[in-house]
């Protein structure tokens, strides 16, 4: 009996940790396939996108501790990313009358006031309404697409990608924090660790983030302690929204260019990573640090594909399995506890 106790225990360990022990494997994989995988230049580039995806990240977290989501994450940063743009251009196709480019911080506290009011619509609709989240935010990722079509077509851009964005926008986002080795890590890098750092203080040392953890994990009993269940549910998705906002902001210097597919899919990306970091699903259950390492890994595998030259149509097949996978590991996880 002792020893079917223990085979059990150990299944349940491999089972409950099948997405890291898939993963480690693929890595194991991929660097016998390619050694140059755990070069440092490679190292600098996963790191270097795992920064970039990681603001939206941390946003979407928030959200599916509350028991739900936001799939309209990916087109704000797409909408943020074009009014960043257009805004720090040399060309201004937008805005024909422009002759000098906006100051770059009046841009960056438009696209978090962008992020912020889509947010506040996500949150004001859920928490009043009693509408499920994904409804909510698949009729503002449609409103907010409509949007982007319309911001592109203005002035003489006729709906073109925005580009020639100015040196000053680009220098501040993907200019040389530090280099090792004459790999060049960008100061975006330590944007995304100060976001970091800002959200697991907010998460984890405030008022407002123990009330969102009582709301995900039991909104009846929150709203009995006395936590205001509709102004923390507003608040987070606001929350989401700022730095889906950032996640703009930076995606357009990086990429150098914005347009209509700007940030299309980034919400799939940053749902398996909190999904795969422990963020569950089940509402109030969920850790910075997790989403952190969610990130890491799905860019780690991500970045190692490439290096195989997997079919970049694969990816999608493989972000949906990822997907699904880790979901069925959480919901067994709870239906255990249960």
């Amino acid at each position: 009996m002792a020893e079917k106790e223990k085979m059990k225990k150990i299944g349940d360990i491999l089972l409950n940790n099948a997405m890291y022990i898939i993963i480690a494997l693929a890595v194991v994989y991929i660097t016998i396939m390619r050694p140059k995988f755990l070069g440092l230049s490679s190292i600098v580039n996963v790191l270097s996108l795992t920064a970039a995806k990681l603001p939206i990240a941390l946003g979407i977290g928030g959200c599916i501790v509350l028991t739900g989501t936001d799939i309209s994450a990916g087109r704000v940063v797409g909408l943020t990313a074009c009014i960043s743009a257009s805004l720090l251009t040399t060309t201004f196709k937008v805005f024909p009358n422009m002759t000098s480019p906006a100051a770059l911080p009046l841009v960056l506290l438009l696209v978090i006031g962008v992020g912020a009011a889509v947010g506040f619509v996500n949150g004001f609709s859920v928490a009043k309404f009693k509408l499920h989240p994904f409804i909510v935010t698949l009729s503002t990722q449609l409103i907010v697409y409509g949007i982007i079509l319309i911001y592109l077509m203005n002035g003489v851009n006729n709906g073109q990608t925005l580009s020639g964005l100015t040196d000053g926008y680009r220098s501040f986002v993907t200019g040389a924090l530090f280099t090792i080795g004459g790999v060049a890590v960008p100061k975006y890098v330590l944007y995304a660790v100060l976001l970091t750092a800002l959200m697991w203080v907010i998460w984890n040392k405030t008022t407002f983030g123990k009330n969102m953890f009582a709301v995900g994990s039991n909104e009846e009993a929150a709203n009995v302690s006395g936590v205001n269940v509709s102004r923390t549910i507003i608040m987070v998705f606001m929350l989401a929204g700022i730095m889906y906002g950032l996640t703009g902001f930076l995606d357009s210097a990086r990429i150098a260019s914005a347009n209509a597919n700007t940030g299309l899919n980034y919400e799939c990306d940053a749902i398996a990573a909190c999904v795969i970091g422990g963020v569950s699903f089940v509402g109030g259950i969920g850790r910075i640090s997790g989403i952190v390492v969610g990130v890491l890994l799905l860019q780690i595998i991500f970045a190692g594909l490439t290096f195989l030259a997997v079919d970049p149509n694969l990816l999608y097949i493989i972000k949906g399995l990822i997907i699904l996978t880790a979901c069925a590991i959480d919901m067994r996880k709870y239906l255990v506890r249960k």
